[in-house]
């Protein structure tokens, strides 16, 4: 008889001291084969909460690294998928085998013809109950001849509702961080997770600071259908966002049509490189807008870029949060923005941004911005100083 307390043992107790799911698939699938069960593929497949990802499944071999592939929500909906045992096994509730050595064994799904041509004699998928009610499903497949004993199969089944525990916990873990990462972003997000969510708990920390508008807003919101200005501000932020987040800007809100974000200067790093990968964003940014085609009309917006301190944490009332950035300097970045507008100019910085950045800005004047006691010199491109109502600012339609 095969016995794999050890095994219950070790997931009931979380699966310590391994961090990860692939890593827990990993050392599971070890200890199977060493207790004497001959898993040659094993899958574990989990739904989860993400705006892009419908689901990730673990896929483990012999003396091959656990491959994680995430499904969008599109392939939910595939006939591959509709069809498949995964499918079938969450959809009924029920397990599945298919012994895969046998003539007359059913090849009603096309990743068992697959693994039968791979040389698999055995295919079970089991369904993964987890506490929230949610179904999930897990497959083993063997290459022994004969296919998996009876007291494999039993010994197979003690795992499952411990695998299901695990599996579940780690879930919750993933779909936390990834919910923090996508509404406050990942360096909030993690200090949330490390139990920074006291009111008034913030930190004062050197920044680059971005901070955009779109102009005109007000207008298209009130001749646009909803949700027509719904997937026009989609994709103007996705002009912005991925430029930001791959030279290490943190997202930290979105208001309407504004965005507000800071690149931390940490560590040893220079001012200098902060504000020159602020800058590489922003341009990057203004030429993905000038060439993205908006829903109707023409769509201009405005940045500003400073450099100075900030206040970084929760702030709010109560048990209602917001972890954001505060500070003069937050107030002057708005200031200047404004003057985007005023002056036709899609990007403008501080002479703090300007001194620190290796690119060359040209003046555009000293200005007295509200609430600050002394004018300000401000900073634009040359390549704008001459913009016109259609310049490079401009989201053309298709």
């Amino acid at each position: 008889m095969v016995r794999c307390s050890q095994i219950v043992e070790w997931l009931v107790d979380g699966a310590r001291p391994v961090s990860n799911t692939r890593d827990v698939v990993a050392e599971l699938c070890d200890r199977l084969v060493g207790c004497g069960i001959p898993v040659s593929r094993f899958g574990l497949f989990v739904l989860t909460l993400h705006p892009q990802i419908m689901g990730q499944a673990f896929m483990w071999k012999p003396g091959t690294v656990v491959d994680v592939i995430s499904a969008s929500f599109e392939t939910f909906e595939t006939e591959d998928f509709r069809q498949s045992p995964v499918r079938r096994v969450i959809d009924t509730r029920t397990p599945l085998r298919r012994r895969l050595g046998d003539a007359d064994c059913p090849m009603d799904f096309a990743v068992t013809r697959d693994l039968r041509e791979q040389g698999v004699t055995d295919y079970l998928a089991v369904p993964l109950f987890f506490a929230s009610g949610a179904v999930h499903g897990a497959t083993f497949a063997t290459e022994q001849p004969g296919g998996f004993t009876a007291a494999q199969i039993a010994a197979i089944e003690t795992v499952v509702a411990p695998l299901a525990r695990v599996a579940e916990n780690r879930s919750l873990e993933r779909t936390a961080s990834m919910l923090l990462d996508t509404y406050v972003g990942n360096s909030a997000g993690s200090q949330i997770l490390a139990g920074q969510i006291r009111r008034g708990d913030t930190t004062a920390i050197h920044a680059a600071i971005w901070l955009s508008d779109m102009r005109g807003f007000t207008r298209l919101a009130d001749r646009l259908p909803p949700q027509m200005l719904v997937d026009m501000l989609n994709q103007y932020f996705d002009c912005q966002v991925p430029a930001i987040v791959k030279r290490g800007g943190e997202v930290l809100k979105f208001t309407g049509d504004g965005l507000l974000a800071i690149f931390p200067i940490i560590g040893g790093e220079h001012p200098r490189q902060v504000c020159d990968r602020a800058f590489a964003a922003a341009l990057e940014a203004r030429a993905a807008i000038a060439s993205s085609s908006s829903v109707e009309g023409d769509v201009r917006f405005g940045l500003a870029l400073h450099v100075g301190e900030v206040l970084y944490g929760n702030i709010g009332s109560g048990n209602r949060l917001d972890f954001t950035c505060i500070g003069p300097a937050v107030n002057l970045a708005a200031r200047i923005e404004k003057l985007t507008g005023d002056l036709n100019r899609t990007i403008l910085a501080s002479e703090e941004f300007e001194r620190h950045c290796s690119s060359r800005f040209v003046p555009v004047g000293e200005f007295e911005l509200r609430g600050f006691g002394r004018s300000r010199r401000v900073f634009g491109l040359a390549d704008e100083a001459n913009l016109t109502e259609q310049g490079p600012s401009v989201m053309r339609p298709a």
